[in-house]
């Protein structure tokens, strides 16, 4: 019995290691192996990077990550998965999912992190503020998101939108928009059809375009 749990925990790990940081695996192949859990690696999506669902009829629950990520970001959105894990094995859906009792739980998986002293500087700083008042996700934490962009493999034509001068025009989802102003965390941006306004995130990826 040792030697299969051994045997789970090295293909466990094998499969993390493209995409969480080694120093790390451990961390996330003991909570894997403790945990009566499913765990996908997905495409990315835009709505959100991450996602738990209990299991219902006594399936086992599940937690998808994308597989888009770079490997601090799958790292802080991976931990943030289990807190919901572990908040919903202690209260089931008797509270909120961001509540405090998930913060609770989220606090307890990063605190470890952070003080192993093997995160980037910038990154450590971000958490130990983002845990102060913990946010849903690090992509409501927005300083937070922005630090973990900076670890993102560029992407040739791409660009995150409060890197691009006002009225700058730029495409997004197949659409031509001109970057207006900072409305909080958005910008008010038109689009080149329409002449409508909509708010677009400041930290969106876009494809600038050159005025003809």
């Amino acid at each position: 019995m040792k030697r299969q749990s051994l045997k789970k925990r090295d293909h466990v790990a094998e499969a993390f290691k493209k995409y969480i940081p080694e120093t790390f695996i451990d961390v996330v192949v003991d909570l894997f192996v403790q945990s009566s859990v499913r765990f996908k690696i997905v495409n990315g999506r835009k709505t959100k990077l991450g996602d738990f669902r209990a299991g219902l009829a006594g399936e086992k629950h599940q937690i998808t990550v994308n597989g888009d990520l770079n490997p601090y970001a799958f790292l802080i959105t991976t931990l943030h998965e289990f807190a919901h894990l572990n908040t919903y094995n202690s209260y089931k859906n008797s509270v909120n999912p961001h509540g405090d009792e998930w913060k609770n739980a989220f606090r307890q998986l990063l605190l470890p992190i952070i003080e192993s002293g093997n995160l980037p500087e910038d990154i450590q700083r971000a958490l130990i503020q983002s845990l102060v008042q913990t946010k849903a996700s690090s992509c409501s934490d927005h300083q937070l998101s922005r630090v973990l962009h900076t670890y993102d493999k560029p992407i040739e034509g791409i660009e995150i939108l409060e890197r691009l001068p006002k009225n700058s025009t730029f495409a997004l989802d197949g659409r031509h928009f001109v970057k207006g102003d900072l409305r909080r965390k958005r910008f008010i941006c038109q689009e080149v059809k329409t002449n409508k306004s909509y708010l677009v995130n400041a930290l969106a990826k876009v494809y600038p375009l050159e005025k003809n």
